[in-house]
């Protein structure tokens, strides 16, 4: 374990809300110039530590005592977090999209000389910080042109500009992709270099393993164990061991898949990317799905897979230039969402926090939202009924929560995914499309809601699984369709396909000789 003094000590952290205790004497060590990997399953309390340590969960809210650079803190806001040298990055990033990267940089930690801002020497510094994250873009580029990597560098410039000591990352990767993922672990490491410490939830774990000098495993809101990455023996296998109290031997659950006859058929679907008339977002696109398949769509980052899922339904996305769908043998016209969730569609958004959840609603509510004819008579929703429908559900997907009447956004990721999901199931759909179903949440949770599909396929559903991790594709799709550019460029059984077969089919347009 590295000799470095501790920067940071929280001991026996213990934090209640109504009905649930979320934290129960949690204690964590992080030494100077340290990364520190926070590990364990949805709602196991990772987040919940980190709004104690920076101050969102005022002292006097919590028991337990924070010791920061030798001296016993408590923290009353954000602000005396951000003053005692903490940042925070939530993993819902804070910037505001109509300003500037300088104006961002230096909201709420103004330059100014006289009582006026100093323009001139803000740019200055937010060029010399943008130089030290490694980011090239005009300072006075608004946020909201750019993308979620360069999002999260302009956090970290940020950041740097409050003379930071310890750098907390909430899931700061989570909706990267692979290039921009592997450039802010290399900063993060620089960083590391210059004596900052930092501390990183993350659910991925070969991230962890490459980056992180300790893990501390919390779950059930508890303190498990710390583990010394440097002293070896550390891989994902042992990490998830910790987490979820078990081994998990396979990551996904045995099937024997029992597939019936072709029921969902798309032909030539060609669609118009909504503000650049001259692209084509899906180019003549062709599949089909059978009675008790689950269908992968692998691809790269803008290939086109959502957008051509969310036009399937109901025409969400883009504009319709031709193309037909073909349900049991019948064409049928899907011209908006009502029309495809009466023809037995249902979609579940990459992004369950914008589309797929009001987070003012309550989970029963959430749970019944998108079929309230089947709970209403004459307009008038049946509450014993809306009650209980949701009740079957929180038992049968294991939804942790003390009552079906709390709020969404008290839910972990996982469990809200669980309410979306459990939102269509209520649907009875016929083809489900799950665009990215397991983004940003725990190995645990991952498995329960593979069986979630998997019991789905065997009631002789469809299902269309959008996903960018390979190994979850290979893990339970049992045909895989690869998109490019827009462009279906093959169909492979999922017996026949390799991550090496996949990435190349993923990364260019020319069909195989033998296709």
């Amino acid at each position: 374990m590295s000799l470095n003094p501790p920067i940071l000590e929280m001991r026996d952290i213990t934090k209640e809300f109504p009905g649930v205790k979320a934290l129960s004497e949690v204690s964590i060590t992080v030494r100077a110039g340290e990364i520190h990997a926070i590990c364990g399953e949805n709602g196991a309390g990772k987040s919940t530590l980190m709004k104690v340590l920076s101050g969102v969960y005022p002292a006097g809210t919590y028991t337990g005592e924070i010791w920061f650079q030798g001296e016993l803190v408590e923290f009353k806001d954000i602000r005396a977090s951000e003053h005692a040298g903490i940042a925070i990055i939530h993993q819902e990033l804070a910037l505001i999209p109509e300003l500037s990267i300088t104006e961002n940089i230096f909201l709420g930690n103004e330059i100014a000389k006289g009582g006026r801002i100093d323009w001139t020497e803000a740019k200055r510094r937010a060029v010399d910080l943008l130089a030290r994250v490694g980011l090239d873009e005009n300072p006075d580029t608004q946020i909201k042109h750019l993308g979620v990597g360069k999002q999260q560098l302009v956090e970290i410039a940020k950041a740097l500009a409050k003379n930071v000591k310890l750098l907390i990352l909430d899931e700061p990767t989570a909706a990267l992709n692979e290039d921009d993922s592997q450039h802010l672990l290399d900063l993060i490491l620089g960083l590391k270099g210059k004596g900052i410490a930092s501390i990183m939830i993350s659910h991925k774990l070969n991230e962890i393993e490459q980056i992180s000098d300790s893990i501390t495993i919390i779950r059930d809101g508890r303190t498990i164990e710390t583990l010394d990455v440097a002293a070896g023996g550390v891989d994902e296998d042992r990490i998830i061991r910790g987490m979820v109290g078990r081994s998990l031997e396979s990551r996904y659950p045995d099937r024997t898949p029992k597939i019936g006859e072709v029921f969902f058929e798309v032909k030539d679907w060609t669609i118009q990317h909504p503000q650049v008339p001259e692209r084509l977002v899906a180019k003549g696109s062709n599949l089909n799905v059978r009675r008790g398949e689950i269908v992968g769509l692998a691809g790269l980052m803008g290939a086109g897979r959502t957008e051509l899922a969310m036009s399937l339904f109901g025409r969400s996305y883009g504009t319709y230039l031709g193309g037909t769908i073909i349900k049991d043998g019948q064409e049928i016209v899907l011209k908006d969402v009502q029309a495809a969730i009466d023809h037995g569609l249902a979609y579940v958004s990459e992004d369950r926090k914008v589309l797929g959840l009001n987070l003012l609603d309550t989970i029963k509510r959430s749970i019944v939202a998108a079929k309230l004819g089947k709970i209403s008579k004459r307009g008038v929703i049946d509450n014993q009924q809306e009650h209980g429908i949701a009740e079957g559900y929180r038992k049968q997907l294991r939804i942790k929560t003390p009552s079906v009447d709390a709020g969404v956004s008290k839910l972990s990721g996982g469990n809200q995914q669980k309410v979306v999901l459990a939102k269509w199931m209520f649907t009875d759909p016929d083809l489900l499309i799950l665009d990215e179903p397991t983004r940003g949440i725990d190995v645990g949770a991952k498995y329960e809601i593979y069986t979630i599909i998997q019991q789905l396929a065997a009631q002789g559903k469809g299902v269309i699984l959008i996903s960018s991790e390979l190994p979850e594709l290979l893990g339970i799709a049992d045909r895989i369709y690869t998109v490019f550019e827009g462009q279906i460029t093959d169909d492979i059984p999922a017996s026949e396909a390799t991550p090496e077969n996949l990435m190349r089919r993923m990364t260019s347009a020319k069909k195989k000789a033998n296709a």
